[in-house]
């Protein structure tokens, strides 16, 4: 697998950053022609993944996140999404659909199941008190002309 195209953004902890963050994802693999199912796929991803950032991470405090994003040569989409925020202890809990750390705010606790029905892959690493790695892959599907 050979990495042909990468970018990385890093922008503050603030809700109205969101919609930036998935433009500009969204912008980055439109190179591969996905369809507009996929891009849905990938937007609304990285739109959980931000908003962990921002709820959960950094507890609608400032901080940073940082996006990663890759292109293989194999149409792979690799994005990583990381905050330097409070962490969770128990990441397997945390993936539980329903489990929420904000039920004040109103959350539901989908954020990591609907990564994972929009992504082929997903993959979250913590460290409490030192932040969240959330790493997604999605294969775009060649289409042919």
């Amino acid at each position: 697998m050979k990495i042909i195209n990468e970018m990385n953004l890093s922008f503050l902890s603030k809700s109205s950053n969101e919609g930036f963050a998935r433009s500009v994802v969204a912008s980055f693999v439109l190179n591969l022609d996905p369809t507009i199912n996929e891009l849905a796929d990938i937007k609304t991803a990285v739109s959980e993944a931000v908003t962990n950032c921002i709820v959960h991470g950094y507890k609608m405090e400032h901080g940073v996140i940082y996006i990663n994003g890759k292109i293989t040569d194999s149409n792979k989409v690799i994005i990583k999404i990381r905050d330097k925020g409070c962490g969770i202890e128990d990441v397997e809990k945390a993936m539980e659909p329903l489990f929420t750390t904000a039920p004040e705010e109103e959350r539901a606790g989908l954020g990591f199941a609907v990564m994972q029905s929009f992504m082929d892959n997903v993959k979250v690493s913590s460290k409490p008190l030192k932040g969240t790695t959330v790493t997604m892959e999605k294969t775009i599907i060649p289409r042919t002309k």
